[in-house]
């Protein structure tokens, strides 16, 4: 029987998407692991893996189709020895294209009770567990019972969908807030931009740019800010720099940047109370300072991630923030280099800013904005000197850190 290749859900806040480009072709041999399509999701464009092994059928949604909704049926997969002669009385059947929130609600009703409390079990009389690899993956990383589930794909195979629904189940996710309303419509903006006699040319948002909108716009309404900004003098620092750039010769060049990653990851580590983030039952205290680095992207900002930066050297931060700054204006990283993260850094001295406030980027409690380094008069012991200076602005979640 035919398979259905479906929209997969690869973000939590995922419910549409743009299938931007295939990588396989109809009549093309897939193997599951095969990455076969590029989709564009609120987040970023990532790579979609096949989960079964066969042969692309058929394509019934085209690449570049915009909003695409999460479990819509985007092509059909042969099995071996199925011809592309069934695909029409598939696909009229109704099978490939059940309504998303009916295979939902079947799923959920077929859920057993035991999964609310998932254990990995054995098959109760013994036998085979028919799921696909991605699927036993993922049930090996989750801690899901893959014994007694039911599965959708083809001849009851469980297949990753199935462990979405069971997830959704035994944990439901909190609801994002609704997106507050305009302050005027399009027709209200067109109004005044043709009573003011200006041309103009719309934009259209993409989802990463509409989901950024809506989680600043949750962070100022929610988080109370407060702000407190220092100037730091460099000049020790830039002259560290260039010792350790001359040794390397060539095998890395750090920046300001570099040594700013590491030194709020330090920060952090002494003074683990702003390494938090607020929750309504308790302040969540992290034991790694995972640093989010804010990356300007052709589709939007993106904020990837130096993992316990604290444990790291400073040729290892360049390297990995090189990398995934590389990868982000690609739309190349994966959900858990950008999903996550307790603490954001947003530098723009490099477009000669002196100073700024962030937003803070939710759940996380603290974000420092960095200024550029400039030449300014210090007095040090009542001596006015010429020095390069920094200025950097915190800004902070008063609920779960202090002015302290």
């Amino acid at each position: 029987m035919p398979i259905n290749i479906t929209m997969p859900a690869l973000s939590p806040t995922m419910t549409e998407g743009n299938l931007a480009k295939w990588l396989k072709a109809e009549g093309d041999t897939v193997q599951a692991g095969d990455v076969i399509a590029e989709i564009e999701t609120d987040k970023a464009t990532m790579e979609v893996e096949a989960v079964d092994e066969g042969v692309i059928g058929k394509i019934l949604v085209p690449a570049g189709t915009e909003n695409v909704a999460v479990n819509a049926v985007i092509a059909i997969l042969l099995e071996d020895g199925e011809d592309a002669g069934g695909i029409d009385g598939f696909l009229a059947s109704g099978d490939s294209n059940k309504p998303a929130a009916a295979a939902q609600d079947d799923k959920k009703a077929e859920v057993p009770a035991a999964v609310a409390a998932p254990v990995v079990a054995a098959k109760a009389d013994g036998g085979r567990v028919f799921a696909s690899p991605l699927a036993k993956r993922i049930a090996a990383e989750k801690g899901i019972a893959l014994a007694g589930l039911k599965g959708t794909g083809p001849r009851g195979r469980i297949v990753k969908a199935d462990l979405e629904i069971v997830k959704a189940v035994a944990a439901p996710a909190a609801a994002l807030p609704a997106a507050p309303k305009a302050a005027a419509s399009s027709s209200d903006t067109k109004k005044l931009v043709d009573m003011l006699g200006m041309e103009y040319t719309e934009i259209p948002n993409n989802n990463i740019k509409k989901v950024t909108a809506q989680r600043l716009t949750e962070a100022k309404q929610t988080i109370p800010h407060f702000y407190a900004s220092i100037d730091c003098v460099l000049d020790e620092l830039m002259a560290a720099r260039a010792v350790l750039n001359e040794q390397a010769n060539g095998a890395f060049k750090l920046s300001v940047n570099d040594f700013v990653i590491k030194a709020v990851a330090m920060a952090l580590k002494a003074y683990p109370a702003a390494n938090v983030a607020w929750t309504d039952a308790a302040i969540l205290q992290f034991k790694h300072a995972d640093i989010s680095v804010a990356v300007a992207t052709p589709n939007g900002l993106i904020t990837p991630i130096v993992k316990a930066a604290e444990e790291k050297g400073l040729a290892e931060i360049s390297a990995e923030v090189k990398d995934l700054a590389g990868r982000a204006k690609d739309g190349k990283l994966k959900p858990h280099e950008f999903q996550g993260g307790t603490f954001t850094i947003s530098n723009l001295g490099m477009f000669g800013v002196k100073n700024f406030a962030a937003i803070i980027n939710p759940p996380q409690s603290c974000i420092l904005a960095v200024g550029g380094g400039e030449q300014r008069a210090v007095v040090v012991n009542g001596v006015v000197e010429i020095k390069t200076v920094m200025s950097v602005t915190l800004s902070t979640d008063h609920r779960s850190v202090d002015g302290a």
